[in-house]
């Protein structure tokens, strides 16, 4: 049925699954005979077994979604992983989605190559609007694929960074719809920014006429962020959306998966990228999937968005005993943001000797944001870098609830976030008074001179 089973299957099964496949492919048949320069020989047995001899790749030199004839069981692998890891896409809320492949490349060169397919649509194109998120892949994709971004910057409502949808329409109107090749939009993101205004978007698209594509990263784990995507396509236009197989999937980093409403677009897509392409990404998904099965997947969907809440209240607890304050962005599903406020007011080093100290303790992925940092990417500056605003009120830490983290995971980091941030207080307090005391000493000296 070419859909995820809904119990998953044990390791042996899956294991024999893929040596049936592995059988139908050219390079593993008794008696073949290769005289091309692409003949699937592996000179390391061990090379040979870790991707079970599936050797020849996916697709062919003209569509990675192509069927290449002396490698049945690679193109069956490969329309497979496809078809269940659209099953799973719609089980996560985008229901009415027709059509995705796996791409080995990940989020950001993923996000390149549908730019690039839209150039033949939009010849007079330049322009890519872009309501800013400080993530430099994400950038970067526009400036490889030839265009220029013209960012859009976000509007401050309370503690969040939204969408300023009125920037966009005027930058619209201002630069001619024709000259825009589309806008690029995010949902999943780091807080205090917000997912963005998809609907609203997605209107104003349908109206100019202008392609939109969504980098919806690690956003298949959150049924608010594919509820937006679902509901942009129902009441404007949303072209594409790309996600990441390791953020969504617990698979080595490496893939992506392109998606759409339009299954000739998604196709002229997959026509775009040139060559044959490796088949592991897709591999690695699809042991994972028939190992979880759907049930298994849904489970961990439920367990991410219970330890969110989890995260939520005990760190808004850890802020409020150091004085600090768990920023309220409700609109943000899978990221949160607490103050730093206190050390900030301190020294300006301490907000980032904080992640250090995180960092040396072994915490990983949480992100400490100082204020006023300049970044160049591209020769282009961002103001306030890091933090999706040229000047956010104050500094502030990351952390997110994502697929597979589990309560050891929250209880350690509070435990050690809460450490250093006593450490880091001492530090700054002695530092100050330091400081205090040579300023006193000088204006003694200068008073005597």
């Amino acid at each position: 049925k070419g859909k995820c089973p809904e119990d998953g299957w044990d390791e042996s099964t899956i294991e024999l699954f893929l040596h049936e496949l592995a059988v139908m492919d050219s390079n593993n048949f008794l008696g073949n005979c290769g005289v091309g320069e692409r003949e699937g020989r592996v000179a390391s047995g061990l090379v040979a077994r870790r991707h079970y001899r599936l050797i020849h790749g996916i697709g062919r030199s003209g569509d990675i979604s192509a069927v290449q004839p002396k490698a049945a069981g690679s193109s069956l692998l490969n329309k497979l992983t496809n078809s269940v890891v659209l099953d799973i896409i719609k089980l996560a809320g985008v229901r009415t989605v027709t059509n995705c492949f796996v791409v080995p490349m990940a989020t950001g060169m993923s996000l390149t190559l549908c730019f690039l397919t839209l150039r033949h649509k939009r010849p007079k194109a330049k322009y890519i609007i872009w309501p800013r998120i400080d993530q430099k892949s994400c950038f970067k994709s526009m400036i490889t694929a030839g265009f220029e971004p013209v960012v859009i910057e976000n509007v401050l409502e309370g503690d969040e960074l939204r969408t300023d949808i009125e920037a966009v329409e005027a930058k619209i109107k201002a630069l001619g719809a024709e000259n825009i090749l589309c806008v690029h939009s995010t949902t999943s993101c780091f807080a205090p920014r917000v997912p963005d205004r998809l609907e609203e978007l997605a209107v104003i698209c349908a109206n100019y006429d202008i392609p939109h594509i969504v980098n919806n990263a690690y956003g298949v784990q959150s049924s608010k962020c594919m509820h937006l995507i679902q509901q942009g396509a129902r009441v404007g236009r949303i072209d594409a959306f790309v996600q990441s197989l390791d953020k969504n999937f617990m698979v080595p980093v490496g893939g992506a998966i392109i998606a759409g409403f339009d299954e000739c677009f998604i196709q002229e897509i997959s026509k775009m990228y040139p060559g044959k392409a490796s088949a592991s990404p897709s591999l690695d998904v699809l042991i994972t999937l028939l190992s979880l099965g759907a049930s298994g997947y849904k489970q961990l969907l439920k367990e991410r968005k219970e330890m969110f809440s989890y995260l939520s209240s005990e760190l808004k607890k850890l802020a409020d005993t150091h004085n600090e304050r768990l920023l309220d962005t409700p609109h943000n599903p899978i990221s949160l943001a607490m103050s730093l406020k206190n050390l900030d007011e301190n020294n300006d080093a301490a907000v980032t000797q904080l992640g250090s100290m995180l960092f040396t303790r072994q915490v990983s992925g949480a992100r400490v944001v100082p204020c006023g940092s300049v970044q160049t990417v591209n020769n282009y500056t961002f103001k306030g870098f890091m933090s999706h605003a040229n000047d956010y009120p104050c500094a502030y830490l990351n952390a997110a609830s994502a697929i597979g983290i589990k309560k050891q995971d929250v209880d350690v980091f509070l435990k050690r976030l809460d450490k250093c941030l006593k450490t880091s207080r001492k530090e700054a307090k002695k530092e100050k008074s330091v400081n205090e005391i040579t300023n006193s000493n000088t204006g003694t000296e200068q008073l005597e001179d």
